[in-house]
């Protein structure tokens, strides 16, 4: 008995569809009509190693951001400390005693200048509380207050984590502590440059001049303000790489659930 050829072809169709291979998988023939959900559905290995890939990522980024943050506070602290402290420069103990009159013996900082005296508390000329700076060093004091609002309006911006995306919340607070370290270093290379005052001569001898501290010394509060720089450099630079980090290592369908996972934590 003679068949039609498009029996022929008909039933060569459906065998091949229906034919399985010696080891067990199934021929899949995939229609224009699949989607891409369909195609990652079907492949539970790919979807395990993106789970476990965003997972360990969550862990990683968690832990470095919230070293990142706890800096950040800490940096913010030794702004305010570093501006309402008078002890940018004080006297050194050069004097010999037995050449001329000793010189007044005290520290001097942006708002105040502390001369001791025989009472336990150093008699301090200026007042931090009219927010007033010294003459000589008004222009070091609203670049360290420039600073001081920078790095705490990075610290407020740590609340956008519950609105906004983590990429978006690091490069706000990397420009922001960039600019707080920029103004701080400035601060710190005008601050020799007005050591030619009055306040200077009175507490450091008439040998002062600019970038040359006569009878005095840099103390503690300089330093940590040429310290804060540098913090504000590294924090800066983590907070661009957490970004960066955001963007280009997760995969591109896992970004929002790994932005709700950070902020469920």
């Amino acid at each position: 008995m003679s068949i039609s050829p498009a029996r022929a072809i008909h039933s060569i169709q459906l065998r091949s569809r229906a034919s399985v291979l010696p080891s067990g998988v199934c021929v899949h023939v995939k229609h224009p009509q699949t989607s891409d959900l369909s195609h990652v559905m079907a492949s539970p290995d790919l979807a395990d190693l993106s789970r476990l890939y965003q997972t360990e990522f969550v862990r990683s980024a968690r832990a470095v951001g919230v070293l990142w943050a706890v800096c950040t506070l800490c940096f913010a602290v030794i702004q305010v400390v570093v501006l309402v402290q008078p002890s940018w420069i004080g006297t050194s103990d050069s004097h010999n005693p037995g050449v001329g009159t000793a010189p007044p013996s005290g520290t001097l900082g942006l708002f105040e200048v502390c001369l001791e005296s025989d009472r336990p508390v150093p008699d301090c000329r200026g007042r931090l509380s009219s927010l007033s700076p010294l003459p000589s060093f008004q222009s070091v004091a609203v670049l360290v207050g420039v600073s001081l609002w920078a790095v705490w309006t990075s610290v407020l911006c740590l609340c956008l984590f519950r609105f906004c995306s983590a990429a978006t919340v690091y490069k706000i607070c990397a420009w922001l502590q960039l600019t707080a370290g920029f103004c701080l270093a400035l601060a710190c290379l005008l601050f020799p440059d007005s050591w030619e005052s009055p306040e200077m001569r009175v507490l450091c001898g008439d040998s002062v001049g600019s970038f040359s501290s006569g009878n005095c010394s840099v103390h503690w509060a300089y330093i940590l303000a040429i310290l804060g720089v540098l913090d504000a450099a590294i924090l800066a630079t983590l907070a661009f790489v957490l970004a960066n980090r955001q963007d280009a290592l997760l995969p591109p369908l896992s970004k929002e659930v790994t932005t709700g996972l950070l902020m469920s934590a």
